[in-house]
């Protein structure tokens, strides 16, 4: 029995994941999760992004489409910022700094200019799926659902890409993204896994073996992609 909180949002997804994750809406976490956010919206507490936006990522990008997924974290926690689409914030919007770094990198690796907004809706559109491990936070306060329960179900979101013929290339970005590697171990996919893209990681990249900046992810998922006879993602924004 999936809880009343989330009819509306497993209703609106693709048929595709509407039949692959329905599972996953029913498990006892699910419940519990539901409950936590009603709780804390009743509360008064700001949680992001908006309800309807809570399951973009998966509502914008197939399940049959997928080519690539970028794993992040959580989703911004200011306001107008959280889309439902790991690392983008929708057009007008200040860019953040780890999608400066983003930008960046595609810069270096694929020579695409960086663009003067931050929508990376054009990617989802592209086949590659925006997830973030957690997919709500409390305004202001990085990582504070991250123990809610929504790591349960985005493992399942990843075991379902994981089970699929179809090789899909994972870049896994930071580490709570790189803690579900062992998900997708043993699979035909590829795992690219390196520091997260924030500046704070920039910054202890001198120490690190897996920096973000040099990882050529876009390239490299676009050479694994060819090579499998599957399209490549249009890095463009």
């Amino acid at each position: 029995m999936v809880h009343p909180a989330w009819s509306a949002a497993l209703d609106a997804l693709p048929p595709c994941w509407r039949g692959a994750l329905g599972p996953a809406f029913a498990m006892p976490v699910m419940d519990r999760l539901a409950e936590f956010l009603l709780a804390e919206r009743a509360a008064g507490k700001a949680i992001y992004p908006p309800e309807p936006l809570v399951f973009a990522a998966l509502q914008r990008t197939p399940l049959a489409q997928v080519k690539a997924v970028i794993l992040g974290q959580d989703p911004y926690h200011r306001p107008g910022q959280a889309m439902g689409l790991s690392f983008s914030v929708p057009p007008g919007v200040r860019i953040p700094p780890s999608l400066r770094n983003i930008h960046r990198e595609l810069a270096a690796d694929c020579g695409i200019a960086a663009p003067a907004h931050g929508c990376l809706t054009r990617w989802a559109d592209e086949g590659v799926l925006l997830l973030n491990t957690a997919l709500t936070v409390e305004e202001g306060k990085a990582g504070s659902h991250a123990r809610a329960g929504w790591h349960e179900f985005t493992d399942e979101v990843l075991r379902v890409l994981g089970v699929r013929p179809d090789p899909v290339a994972f870049l896994l970005w930071g580490g709570h993204a790189r803690k579900r590697a062992e998900l997708l171990r043993g699979t035909p996919h590829l795992l690219l896994e390196s520091d997260h893209p924030s500046p704070l990681a920039a910054a202890q990249a001198a120490r690190s073996a897996s920096p973000f900046a040099g990882s050529r992810p876009f390239s490299r998922a676009n050479d694994f992609l060819r090579a499998q006879g599957r399209d490549s993602v249009d890095w463009r924004l």
